[in-house]
């Protein structure tokens, strides 16, 4: 199936009962897939964006919506701005596009999915096959956040992903009361022992933030958010049942 019959089957399944795209997202797309061509010919960028457009403006999502896309573009964007991080800049930002192109917040293999998705529609659109693989690791990456030493790709794709946890108290309160409209299915003590073990894991990573902009930026801040968040799930807290993502 091609870019614009998948678009149009979206469109009948739904996917397109929002809004049109937001014209300035549909044009950072194209100018992103460009430059990841390098000037190589391809398909028209315009379908793929439309479509993963529709799929971040699903009904079922309230965190993981095109706001949170947006966020995360602009934090690859500060990335670079004030650190210079290197690695393959376009590839990342392309990533930042399908890590949660696929989200059912029931289910536990969206990366996965996501993932499978770049590699389909990054293949047809005209990207090397290095840079189609390179693409749908960074999104498996997404699964942990947590890269390997020198990983710069990597790391800047994960750092933005996490910086909403270093934001002041009423961004935060506002992220974590989306992400439990997301979960709105599970009850609130099932609720509460996967979160606080999604919170857990996060804090027994060494560093949260692995390029040295988002250490010197984002990490200590990040830390208290999410230290204070666990303080008031673990009175009921316990082993997780199901995993609640960040």
């Amino acid at each position: 199936m091609t870019a614009e019959e998948e678009h149009a089957k979206n469109a009948e399944q739904g996917h397109d009962r929002t809004a049109p795209p937001d014209p300035a997202l549909l044009q950072r797309w194209n100018a992103t897939l460009r430059a990841a061509r390098a000037g190589r010919g391809g398909a028209d960028p315009t379908p793929y964006g439309r479509n993963l457009l529709a799929r971040w403006a699903e009904p079922q999502r309230r965190y993981h919506t095109v706001d949170h896309l947006r966020a995360v573009l602009d934090r690859i964007d500060e990335l670079a701005d004030q650190g210079g991080e290197g690695g393959e800049l376009e590839l990342v930002r392309l990533a930042a596009w399908f890590h949660d192109a696929v989200y059912r917040p029931e289910r536990s293999e969206n990366e996965e999915r996501s993932a499978v998705l770049a590699e389909k529609a990054l293949t047809e659109a005209g990207l090397t096959p290095h840079e189609v693989a390179e693409v749908a690791r960074l999104v498996r990456l997404t699964v942990t956040h947590d890269p390997a030493p020198g990983d710069l790709n990597g790391e800047t794709l994960c750092d933005a992903d996490l910086a909403i946890l270093a934001t002041g108290p009423d961004t935060y309160g506002g992220y974590t009361a989306a992400v439990r409209e997301e979960y709105g299915f599970v009850p609130d003590d099932a609720f509460r022992e996967g979160r606080a073990a999604v919170l857990r894991q996060l804090l027994d990573l060494p560093r949260l933030f692995r390029t040295p902009y988002g250490a010197a930026a984002w990490e200590e801040k990040a830390r208290e958010n999410l230290e204070r968040e666990l303080a008031a799930l673990t009175d009921t807290s316990g082993t997780a049942p199901a995993d609640v993502e960040p």
